[in-house]
């Protein structure tokens, strides 16, 4: 016999080999679009900023050019309007109109924190400054003046304002092109992000190829362990079916042996023994003594010679091999019913033909042990077998009406056991129906080969 069933090989299953294989490409590619989303969420941020940063700045400096502008405007309208009553309104007009300025210029960030910028922006505050105060001396000279020196005082603060309006259009262009360098910067980091993005998806991708082929390989190799073990088990399998087989024949062997033996030769010997007590008594009863004295011995000897035959009918029942399988069954189930007490029926149909010694033993072996575990643990007043052969099938149904059991819980008694080891070595099928306190049906079909003619006239 094959050696005994060994466990299948370490390491890895298959399902572990696939789900690990699956988890690391899984985990790789979440790492990439973490990765990819992570970075251009970056960008986006940085961009957006820029871009927020460059129109607010633009927007303070519009701010300031236009306030510049209307302060002028403020001066002019008073140099032409002198009346005493507007003077000091415009004057405020002026002073607000260059606090919202100032407001402006503190509210005012920078795209790129850089000294060129900041001069600028200083220089910007300066000449805004000199414009200030430049306006508001004008307004502080003689109202009865202006109407004749409107001119020559407005052209006194026409360079203070250009030079404003010049600083101010040199922020904006400095804002620009900071603007526009902030751009090529995002685009740039937009290129490197796509490049990095591409090289990481690659490697992704060749790492979920390589994590693929070790996976496959692993579940590859695997599954030619595992189909070498099956076939293994299914040779150790074939081979403690073809043992058993052979056990059981020679049981069987071994029991009509000894059958014949008890048969033979003990009976024929507690035969012997029996003729002698005849003889002895009749000589004892000859010499004139009572007739009585080997009555005993005598009754002793028929019930040893009943006991053998009995036994040697148990072992292996000559009517099996002599009258075929309904007979012999017939025959067990009549002292089965007489010595437990249980009344028992025999249906039979299709039985004409004997079949192949095998398999007429197996059903006789089945019936036998299924009756004693109906004798040990039924508690059945009444057993119905019934044999049917049909369409090269033989099937045998043991049924009673005892106690029965939960047949979601199926017994593992030895005679179950060695009804289905019976059943699988004829390549046949068994079934066990039960429930409590409605009985129990156990059904077994085996193939029905018919003994040649030959060899049931040879016996």
């Amino acid at each position: 016999m094959r050696g005994m069933k060994r466990p299948l090989p370490e390491g890895l299953t298959i399902k572990a080999a696939l789900v690990l294989g699956f988890g690391a490409t899984f985990g790789l590619w979440l790492v990439a679009g973490v990765y990819f989303t992570q970075r251009m969420a970056d960008v986006q941020r940085e961009s957006a900023a820029v871009h927020g940063r460059y129109l607010q700045a633009q927007e303070r400096l519009s701010t300031v050019r236009m306030q510049v502008l209307l302060g002028s405007v403020y001066v002019r309208d008073a140099l032409l309007d002198p009346d005493p009553a507007t003077t000091n309104e415009y004057r405020q007009q002026v002073l607000d109109t260059y606090g919202t300025v100032d407001r402006a210029l503190r509210e005012y960030v920078p795209i790129l924190d850089s000294a060129a910028e900041r001069r600028r922006v200083d220089g910007l505050r300066a000449e805004i400054e000199g414009l200030r105060t430049t306006l508001l001396a004008v307004l502080a000279t003689d109202r009865s003046r202006w109407p004749a020196e409107a001119r020559q005082l407005l052209s006194q603060t026409m360079p203070r304002r250009n030079a404003v309006l010049r600083v101010s259009n040199e922020v904006q262009s400095l804002n620009r092109r900071a603007f526009v360098q902030q751009e090529q910067a995002v685009a740039e980091i937009y290129a490197s992000t796509q490049s990095r993005i591409w090289l990481t998806l690659g490697f992704a991708l060749v790492a979920s190829l390589a994590i693929a082929l070790v996976a496959t390989v692993h579940v590859v190799r695997l599954e030619r362990d595992l189909q070498r073990q099956r076939a293994k088990d299914l040779q150790n399998t074939t081979d403690l079916q073809r043992l058993s087989a052979k056990l059981v024949t020679a049981q069987e062997e071994e029991r009509r042996t000894i059958a014949r033996e008890l048969h033979d030769e003990v009976g024929q010997v507690l035969m012997a023994v029996k003729v002698e007590l005849s003889l002895a008594q009749r000589a004892i009863e000859g010499a004139g003594v009572p007739g009585r004295l080997l009555d005993e011995a005598q009754a002793i000897a028929d019930s040893a010679l009943h006991t053998v035959r009995d036994l040697s009918h148990l072992l292996h029942p000559s009517l099996l091999d002599d009258l075929g399988l309904p007979a012999a069954i017939g025959w067990y189930l009549d002292g089965f019913g007489k010595r437990h007490e249980i009344a028992v029926e025999l249906l039979h149909e299709g039985m004409n033909e004997r079949l192949v010694p095998e398999t007429e033993a197996a059903l006789y072996r089945i019936v036998q042990e299924a009756l004693t575990n109906v004798a040990k643990h039924a508690k059945a007043t009444l057993v119905l077998v019934y044999l049917r052969r049909a369409g090269g099938r033989v099937t045998v149904t043991i049924e009673d009406n005892g106690v029965g059991f939960d047949g979601a819980v199926a017994p593992r008694g030895l005679g179950l056991i060695g009804i289905r080891e019976r059943v699988a070595q004829l390549q046949g099928t068994v079934s066990l129906d039960s429930a409590p306190a409605r009985g129990t049906r156990l059904t077994a079909e085996l193939p029905a080969t018919v003994m040649p003619v030959l060899e049931v006239m040879l016996g």
